[in-house]
């Protein structure tokens, strides 16, 4: 991608650099329920996603059915309107939602998003200051789950709001998955 500023343009280059853990070290995890391995990472004993590292929300609390995490908006999440990018706070409820249902799941199931729907209410920008994204788990059933998310500003408007079908990839008898 090339800088298409004029040569005379004052305003400086901001730069961000992000460091992550090898994820393959969620191997040693795979005999942990869902909710044990977001606890895990929330104390430290694994380390977050890399994921959570190149956007930085962080978690706030991780209970069975239910997730919330943080984000504390900036400029590097801005698209060119001058507002925190829908993508952005999509990645943040689509993580909640389906930590949610993650907390749910025995040692060796796991999940992959089927569907997902956001409904932006409010922009969001510096001035939002943090916002706060709460995921719960509705239905937990054998094949599927659904769950809903809302993301709310530092003083508490809904900013957003959403919800998520998940598949359940329930284990093998004597297997865990990987």
């Amino acid at each position: 991608m090339t800088d298409d500023r004029d040569a005379a343009d004052p305003q400086p280059v901001r730069t961000r650099t992000v460091a992550w853990d090898d994820p393959s070290v969620y191997a040693q995890a795979r005999g942990l329920s869902g909710l044990e391995l977001l606890q895990s990472i929330a104390q430290g004993r694994l380390p977050w996603p890399p994921v959570q590292k190149l956007i930085g929300f962080l978690g706030e609390s991780f209970a069975e059915g239910r997730v919330t995490m943080t984000l504390d908006p900036a400029e590097f999440h801005y698209n060119p309107l001058g507002m925190v990018h829908g993508g952005v706070l999509t990645t943040i409820l689509d993580t909640v939602m389906a930590c949610a249902v993650h907390t749910k799941l025995p040692a060796g199931d796991s999940y992959t998003t089927l569907d997902l729907n956001v409904s932006f209410v409010r922009a969001v920008s510096l001035r939002s200051g943090r916002v706060r994204a709460v995921g719960e788990v509705i239905h937990l059933g054998r094949r599927t789950a659904t769950a809903k998310g809302e993301l709310v500003d530092a003083e508490g408007r809904l900013c957003a709001h959403s919800t998520t079908t998940c598949m359940i990839l329930r284990a093998e008898p004597g297997k865990e998955r990987g």
